[in-house]
């Protein structure tokens, strides 16, 4: 083994008035992050550029090292859960939200408040499938939860904006609280026809949604209706990339992370993530979060003699982040310093660690911004100081140098 690349997803954040005006990483206890920091650089990065607010797909790819501009999300999430699509197939990643009725457009939740299950997900998705028709043939998969895939098949024009107020050409945008419908971004017919058909798509959908008995159940028991479909990042072909150096192993278990896994040619180690089968939807990401790390480290563990490098991706914190839940981002922190961070202090020895986040998720604005994240770069260069006492937070990341997503890897960690 010669690396570790942890992504600890949206855990950066502002600071919190319930926190003391403070952020959830300077709040958080975390002795073994503290241990490790101390013999580190402790650095910022703006995961694509600054001024930008980026989606996860776009950070991510970037901080991997490839351009976030030819990487729609669509595709990625598609070849993460194994999808068959051939170039020229019209790729979007969906999700079951929540509106009034089409005519007033008033979007509610874009995640049918994280309550459907994806259990009722596919039970909708099927429904969908049935009774929608389109010129073309067509097939919407549910992956996780309110999340999905559409395929369109045919030979069809990616140029086309998204079908989602939240954003704007993988960049996250202010919430709108309207929904919007995809156009062309040229004058080709191709991308007219693209655009015509998303549009059909949804607004079919809402019809089946809307009167689903299922969803007509969640509305008698107080719950979102999950009557809509948003659709973004559209792609229209397989996505790879040139491969890595060395020898890599990912953590998945989310559809995007384990497609951009994939398409970086690197070996995915997989587990069955809790399936949330009521509405306490953190009870589940606490399962999930605690499942996860389990496998990361039997990952590490297990395949430390087989491959130079691993890539850890932890989810769960990002949500709490959208959901102005900053106190349940804190918890979340703590849980990874005890139960992973207590083990990758010792495990790591003489290799190299980055530790950071893929976007700052503000649990003030319950969005993406803009702001750097910190880096943990491990071990601090020889001729950089003794241990310091900065830690891996936002402020204290802000005094260190400022580092380009792209530039991450290459200069940090791979040889």
């Amino acid at each position: 083994m010669k690396g570790v690349f942890v992504i600890i997803d949206g855990v950066a954040d502002e600071k919190c008035k319930i926190l003391s005006d403070k952020t959830p990483l300077e709040v958080a206890k975390t002795p073994n992050l503290d241990e490790l920091a101390r013999k580190s650089m402790i650095e910022h990065c703006y995961p694509i550029g600054e001024g930008i607010a980026p989606e996860s797909s776009g950070a991510v790819v970037s901080l991997l090292g490839y351009d976030p501009n030819f990487a729609p999300r669509g595709p990625l999430e598609a070849q993460g859960v194994g999808i068959k699509f051939k170039k020229g197939d019209l790729v979007l990643r969906t999700n079951f939200a929540t509106i009034d009725n089409l005519q007033e457009g008033n979007l509610i939740d874009s995640r049918a408040g994280r309550t459907l299950t994806t259990k009722e997900a596919r039970i909708l998705a099927k429904a969908i499938n049935e009774h929608v028709h389109l010129p073309y043939p067509f097939e919407i998969y549910s992956t996780v939860q309110h999340r999905g895939v559409l395929v369109i098949r045919g030979g069809f024009s990616d140029n086309i904006s998204n079908a989602d107020p939240n954003y704007e050409n993988g960049i996250v945008s202010k919430p709108k609280g309207k929904i919007v419908f995809s156009e062309p971004l040229d004058d080709d017919d191709d991308s007219k026809l693209s655009a015509n058909l998303v549009n059909s798509f949804i607004r079919r959908s809402f019809e089946v949604l809307d009167k689903h008995p299922l969803n007509l159940q969640r509305a008698k028991k107080g719950l979102f209706s999950a009557n809509f479909i948003l659709a973004r990042d559209a792609g229209n072909e397989p996505i790879k990339f040139k491969k890595l150096e060395g020898k890599w192993m990912a953590l998945g278990y989310m559809p995007l992370e384990k497609g951009i896994a994939k398409a970086a040619g690197m070996e995915v180690y997989d587990f069955k993530y809790p399936e949330m089968k009521d509405i306490d939807v953190y009870a589940n990401l606490y399962k999930g979060l605690e499942s996860a790390i389990k496998y990361s480290i039997k990952m590490l563990k297990k395949y430390k003699d087989k491959y130079d490098y691993f890539y850890v991706h932890l989810k769960e914190t990002d949500i709490p982040g959208h959901d102005n839940h900053p106190l349940d981002k804190v918890k979340m922190i703590e849980i990874i310093d005890k139960k992973f961070f207590s083990f990758l202090k010792n495990f790591i020895g003489e290799n190299r660690l980055i530790v950071t986040a893929d976007h700052t998720t503000s649990s003030k604005l319950k969005v993406h911004t803009a702001a750097p994240v910190p880096v943990l770069i491990y071990p601090r260069e020889k001729g950089k100081g003794e241990e310091s006492e900065k830690r891996f937070t936002e402020a204290d990341g802000m005094k260190g140098k400022k580092i380009m997503g792209r530039k991450l890897l290459e200069k940090n960690l791979l040889d």
